[in-house]
């Protein structure tokens, strides 16, 4: 006999819940009951599904049997709504194996047999396996659409239809929002296409196609306009870009969400950066900066003047290095205030400005302004031209510490990249204390990796594109290799580490700068002074199992043959 929601309240898993968290239960959907249960029980989600299985007599289902084609045939909202999965055909034609999240109901055996006209024959399986098996192969936000198409077939209720449809592409968009938080992403982008509008998240660097509904190009416009709503934009102008922000709420979190329309060929593509308010930025210890570099930072951060830059190309993780700075020396007796575009970490204790160039307030006249403010740390987001870096070099040379970013390949073309946008080189040398270089490659994910022996001919020919002497490899007996499991999505991948390269600017710098010395002679100094190479960091970090070697090959090639001679 099959237990069902009417029996609930009898599973001895229930009995000792309060009253209050069984009427929070019973308002939870299908697809949140077995996290919510397991938050009150305390033990993980796939732990509770094995005792509402023991408890109810429900066997557990194998989620590797999960049968696509019988997904394609059951209706887009019995799948969402009842939260289930069919499993592979027993054989018998008349007996539908079904795998659900929460104990089935009598109402649900009803509605499949009316839709698919077979008996049910109910199983339980892990609900997270489940969202991922339905995302993966009906695309995210199916169900929405799919209710919309529904409301628009009856020709009497034009206006009642297109509020639904409203509402549909409402619930469309925060899905993928929702989606692309719960996987980390940095962006979304809504991508028009001939055929379809194609949808990727930007996760740990790299773009990840979305999948989406089948039908999803027709509501192509609805989707843009709600978005443009969304960040108060003119829905009407289609033909040139614009730039908006979006404060979106999600449980606890509050995103600022910064959107950016562009008119292409088959209509308007959308990009979302998405900034979490209260994320817990990364120390550089979490971003894998060694011992002996921390301790290099850290005595520069204990200068009363002087200036910090770090370098590198977008999406390097510049602006958490800086912050880690900031959190590190934060304390009651230093006044520090920030210059950024956007602020992407709150700090407290921390005065955080917002640069508004549309009005006027740059980084140079923000930067004048904060002078006046009697600071002892001047943070500021990027140095973008002369005028700044002018300004921001005084400051330092005049008792303030100064930390910024700066746009070059590595951290000797910062020091020529100054000189060519016009400041003195005497200043420089004076001012600059040290430059870090950085890059960010995915970290290999623990779960599934698995460390392969080496080939000797293929690994010294690896170190000789990274210009790394081939007797590093002495010792070295296997590496790394991603494989691929739930947890990294079968990427092999999951999250990501810095590789750092560390000029400290001492005497020994002074009279190649005054000279304004290329950035290979400066390198060619730090070399011979001990600085270590993104090359050579990056090869640290797999010798240590938290990358591989094709990845740091990867991240660091891009910038290999451009650097300011």
């Amino acid at each position: 006999m099959t237990t069902t929601e009417s029996d609930v309240s009898q599973l001895a898993c229930l009995q000792t819940l309060s009253a209050e968290q069984r009427n929070e239960l019973e308002a939870a959907v299908r697809a949140e009951k077995v996290q919510q249960l397991a938050d009150y029980l305390e033990i993980s989600e796939e732990d509770t599904v094995k005792r509402l299985s023991e408890d109810s007599g429900l066997a557990l289902g194998d989620t590797d049997a999960f049968d696509l084609e019988v997904l394609h045939s059951l209706p887009i909202r019995i799948v969402n709504e009842y939260h289930v999965v069919p499993l592979r055909d027993s054989g018998d034609e008349q007996l539908l194996i079904l795998a659900t999240s929460w104990l089935p109901n009598r109402d649900m055996d009803d509605w499949i047999f009316a839709t698919s006209g077979k008996e049910v024959s109910w199983r339980l399986a892990s609900p997270e396996k489940i969202t991922k098996f339905i995302t993966a192969n009906l695309g995210v936000g199916a169900e929405s659409l799919d209710e919309s198409m529904d409301f628009m077939t009856d020709s009497s209720a034009v206006e009642d239809d297109e509020e639904d449809e409203n509402a549909a592409i409402i619930r469309f968009v925060n899905q993928v929002v929702s989606q692309a938080i719960e996987d980390g992403a940095t962006d979304i982008h809504f991508e028009p296409q001939e055929d379809t509008l194609r949808i990727r998240y930007r996760i740990d660097g790299l773009l990840v196609a979305v999948p989406v509904p089948e039908n999803l190009r027709r509501f192509q416009d609805a989707i843009t306009s709600r978005l443009k709503i969304m960040a108060k934009l003119n829905i009407s102008e289609r033909r040139l870009p614009q730039d908006g922000r979006i404060n979106y709420k999600m449980g606890g979190n509050t995103l600022d969400i910064r959107l950016s329309t562009i008119s292409t060929m088959y209509g308007e593509s959308v990009s979302l950066r998405l900034l979490n308010k209260k994320s817990e930025p990364l120390s550089l210890e979490q971003l894998g900066l060694p011992d002996e570099d921390q301790a290099k930072v850290d005595s520069v951060l204990a200068l009363p003047h002087g200036i910090i830059l770090v370098t590198g190309p977008t999406g390097s993780g510049k602006s958490t290095s800086l912050n880690a700075f900031i959190r590190q020396i934060n304390s009651t007796d230093q006044r520090i205030i920030t210059i950024e575009d956007p602020i992407e970490y709150e700090v407290p204790g921390v005065n955080q400005i917002q640069v508004r160039p549309e009005i006027g307030f740059d980084f140079a006249d923000a930067l004048r302004h904060v002078l006046r403010q009697d600071p002892n740390i001047i943070m500021i987001g990027e140095i973008r031209d002369k005028d700044t870096a002018d300004i921001a070099i005084r400051a330092s040379l005049t008792g303030h510490l100064v930390f910024s970013t700066i746009h070059t390949n590595d951290a000797p073309g910062a020091v020529t990249r100054l000189v060519d946008m016009g400041i003195e080189p005497f200043l420089i040398a004076s001012s600059i204390e040290m430059v870090i270089a950085q890059r960010l490659v995915r970290r290999i994910c623990d779960s599934c990796k698995k460390m392969v022996p080496i080939d000797p001919v293929s690994l010294r020919n690896s170190l000789a594109s990274l210009e790394i002497n081939p007797a590093a490899m002495n010792g070295v007996t296997h590496l790394p290799e991603p494989v691929g499991c739930e947890n990294c999505r079968q990427l092999g991948y999951r999250g990501r580490l810095g590789l750092f390269e560390i000029l400290r600017v001492d005497e020994h710098y002074h009279d190649l700068i005054v000279r304004r010395e290329s950035a290979r002679a400066i390198r060619k100094l730090g070399l011979e002074q001990g600085m270590r190479t993104l090359e050579q960091s990056g090869w640290m970090q797999v010798k240590r199992g938290l990358t591989s070697l094709e990845e740091v090959i990867r991240v660091v090639s891009m910038t290999q043959g451009n650097e300011e001679e």
